[in-house]
């Protein structure tokens, strides 16, 4: 149990250390082309497993609020990811990976950084799981708009992949965990280690399949990317101010806003796309995490 400890909780180096594996050993990862979509349900059923379907009640208690954090979710990234793509003079494939990345609902792993930067868990549950259920429709629909002229966009496709790979996935891990009740107790222990497994296998995979690409744009590609992560979180701070959240809401939206689902992004863009697509999504999985743990510290510490 150690072992399952101690991936479930270090997401950020894992992430980067393979990563740089990925990029000096690529054959060793390019074998899971195959099986990604399999990690990612593997991810979401994991989600399932560990969800608390009292979360979403919420929902009841702050509509306004939900309201307010989804309107900003789908409005604010989707935004930073166009004017990303647009204007920074990159290859179609690479420019449509930050559209796709932006147009992702929030992380799932942004839950954790709101319970230990002493945000509000609670909302950031409901805020996270709502967004992922509408997913199917609204991601597909805002990539379609955005990044359409780009390239040609696969909307039921990719519709149909988000709901296979996310949707169907949470709701048979919260059936599971329903049915089964204190039997599932050891596989809760165990999901959020094959979370975090299959994020940083994907997201690995997706720079090996990059590397003589990363040579070429990934300075450029990574300096884009901590420019729309970090307007992320000012954007999703500075909104919740004006709309009068108190300082836990705050906390919570902009991490929600700053950390996007990366993975969903990198998973859908191999499938759907060619391989340099998911070279954005790639880049923001590790460096949003890493961000995500600077962040986390710096509100502790100043809490």
């Amino acid at each position: 149990m150690k072992l399952i400890k101690l991936i479930s909780d270090n997401l950020a180096p894992l992430t980067l250390l393979m990563a740089i594996a990925a990029y000096v050993l690529p054959d060793v990862f390019l074998i899971f082309e195959h099986v990604f979509l399999w990690l990612f349900a593997a991810t979401m059923f994991s989600l399932g497993i560990v969800l608390d379907p009292d979360e979403l009640k919420q929902v009841r208690h702050q509509p306004k609020q939900i309201s307010l954090g989804l309107l900003t979710q789908f409005t604010v990234m989707p935004l930073l990811g166009a004017i990303a793509a647009y204007s920074s003079g990159l290859p179609n494939e690479i420019a449509l990976g930050l559209i796709i990345v932006a147009c992702a609902p929030g992380a799932m792993a942004s839950n954790v950084v709101v319970y230990l930067a002493g945000g509000a868990l609670a909302y950031s549950i409901a805020l996270t799981t709502i967004a992922t259920f509408i997913s199917p429709l609204l991601t597909p629909v805002l990539i379609e708009w955005i990044g359409g002229a780009l390239l040609p966009i696969p909307f039921w496709p990719m519709m149909k992949t988000i709901v296979l790979i996310v949707v169907l996935p949470i709701i048979l891990g919260m059936l599971v965990k329903h049915y089964l009740g204190n039997k599932t107790q050891a596989m809760t222990k165990i999901a959020p280690a094959i979370a975090v497994l299959s994020i940083v296998i994907i997201c690995s995979y997706a720079v090996a399949a990059n590397q003589e690409r990363i040579a070429d744009v990934g300075l450029q590609l990574f300096l884009i990317v901590v420019i729309i992560n970090l307007i992320g979180y000012l954007a999703g701070w500075h909104l919740a101010r004006l709309y009068g959240f108190e300082k836990k809401l705050q906390i919570a939206l902009s991490i929600e806003i700053g950390m996007q689902n990366a993975g969903l992004g990198v998973a859908l863009a191999l499938k759907h796309f060619a391989a340099e697509t998911a070279l954005p999504g790639a880049i923001f999985a590790v460096w949003c995490i890493l961000t995500a743990a600077g962040m986390t510290a710096y509100l502790r510490k100043s809490s």
